[in-house]
């Protein structure tokens, strides 16, 4: 079994607790995503961390957890988004390190949140009515130059088992 760990959740807090995400339904067997959850008072849990690999799920969206401690179902979701983004390995150790400054830079000025998992792969959140226009112009550049790789992590919702 291979986890996907967060190593700097955003919502990271002293009450925080983590669950399991299996990613067979997402076609990644073998692998289960170590997710970050903030308890409510109703007995659901709000998502503290953007996630990796799990589709369907976005910070600040309310699950509810399986007897195993594995998101079951989404309650309530936050409106948020996730895009994500892979830069290629690259020979050229100088321009993948421009690439990422000028990604985190576009992202810190657009006043997003990410994580990084590894120095290649950023989960960003996005929140309902966020202007993306700048961070879509550099992400292209990099596809376009250096052939990254983004995609809208809600493009199937989140379900615990497969189609």
């Amino acid at each position: 079994m291979q986890y996907i760990v967060h190593e700097d959740p955003i919502r990271r807090a002293e009450n925080n607790y983590i669950a399991q995400a299996d990613l067979a339904p997402f076609d990644l067997d073998g692998q289960i995503e170590q997710l970050w959850l903030l308890p409510e008072q109703d007995g659901t849990y709000a998502v503290a961390c953007i996630p990796f690999m799990t589709y369907g799920l976005a910070l600040g969206d309310r699950v509810r957890l399986s007897p195993e401690i594995r998101v079951a179902e989404v309650v309530q979701t936050s409106g948020h988004r996730v895009l994500r983004t892979l830069l290629r390995p690259s020979a050229d150790a100088e321009r993948l390190g421009r690439s990422i400054n000028l990604i985190k830079n576009s992202i810190r000025e657009s006043g997003l949140l990410s994580e990084w998992h590894g120095e290649r792969f950023v989960a960003i959140d996005v929140p309902p009515g966020t202007d993306m226009s700048r961070l879509f112009a550099l992400l292209q550049r990099e596809v376009d130059e250096a052939g990254a790789f983004w995609e809208w992590a809600d493009a199937m919702p989140f379900s615990t088992t497969r189609s």
